[in-house]
């Protein structure tokens, strides 16, 4: 075989070694298929953090690898502790998780949450809030442009601000609206909630005084089913349908939006994480951090 042939040929090798490793990088099993990956959030040093709503564990995966190293354990919270929502502050060097802890005998089922805070770089606990009430469930946060911590409190239709500093939440939001919040986050300034048992996008108004309004409901030009983790990216939304297996993003102009899937055959994924060209899901039915090119 000419010189250059067998050139060519070592360069189509190692193009192909780069694009399997990559390939492999993209798709993470986070422990087992049963590990049920609930929410995620990229580090500094593209470090991805993943919550298991099955294991009492919170798992980190360097950048370029492939394999999940456990990160926060909080096995000695409470038979059946687990995690929803994850969210790195690189600002504070803070990782923001919702632990859930089932109350043993309760029936119905019941269970008490707290906010926890960890140290990004090894883990070490910060503040811990406990959501008021006999039943509640943290299940996600976003920062606002004051710097606080917006939490959604699924059960209970409400949501808590943590000002920037403070370690003891307040009430912001309760409206019979939120009776399912789930997701949520701010584009450009503006505070989104998504709603994953009526299926609903909702506006949280604030006036100057920092009050929150009434929601207001966004109509969307096709439904989505299950909304669940949700982000804002290239001024617009990125949301996980955990009912219909997609990844959708949400374009919004005053109270109307328009619903753009870009990624479908999902197995129930519960979380979005933009991270420049690249959006990271939680496919919680896999067990797996799988991640797709961020669409122009």
């Amino acid at each position: 075989m000419p010189i250059s042939n067998v050139r060519r040929l070592a360069a189509c090798v190692a193009a192909l070694a780069c694009l399997a490793q990559a390939a492999s990088a993209a798709e993470i099993l986070i422990a087992d298929e049963k590990s049920q990956p609930e929410s995620l959030t990229v580090a500094p040093g593209g470090v991805l953090i993943v919550g298991s709503a099955s294991t009492p564990f919170v798992y980190k995966v360097r950048s370029g690898s492939a394999t999940a190293e456990k990160f926060v354990d909080a096995s000695g919270e409470g038979s059946g502790t687990f995690f929803f929502g994850m969210l790195a502050d690189a600002s504070t060097n803070t990782l923001w998780t919702c632990q859930l802890t089932p109350v043993p005998g309760a029936t119905p089922v019941r269970r008490h949450t707290a906010l926890r805070s960890f140290d990004l770089e090894n883990g070490a606990p910060k503040i811990r809030w406990n959501l008021p009430g006999d039943n509640s469930t943290c299940n996600d946060f976003a920062i606002g442009p004051d710097k606080a911590l917006y939490i959604s409190d699924t059960a209970n239709s409400k949501i808590y601000k943590l000002p920037a500093g403070a370690s003891t939440a307040e009430l912001f939001l309760e409206d019979r609206a939120l009776y399912g919040i789930d997701g949520i986050t701010f584009l450009n300034g503006t505070l989104y909630v998504n709603n994953v048992f009526s299926n609903n996008l909702y506006r949280i108004p604030v006036d100057a005084a920092g009050k929150a309004g009434q929601p207001v409901d966004i109509w969307m030009d096709q439904p989505i089913k299950g909304p669940d983790g949700m982000r804002a990216a290239n001024g617009k939304l990125l949301v996980a349908e955990n009912g219909s297996g997609k990844i959708s993003v949400i374009t919004v102009n005053g109270d109307k939006a328009s619903v753009t899937v870009i990624k479908e055959g999902l197995k129930t994924p519960t979380a979005v994480e933009p991270a420049g060209d690249t959006i990271w899901i939680a496919e919680r039915g896999a067990g797996k951090a799988v991640s797709i090119p961020m669409p122009r």
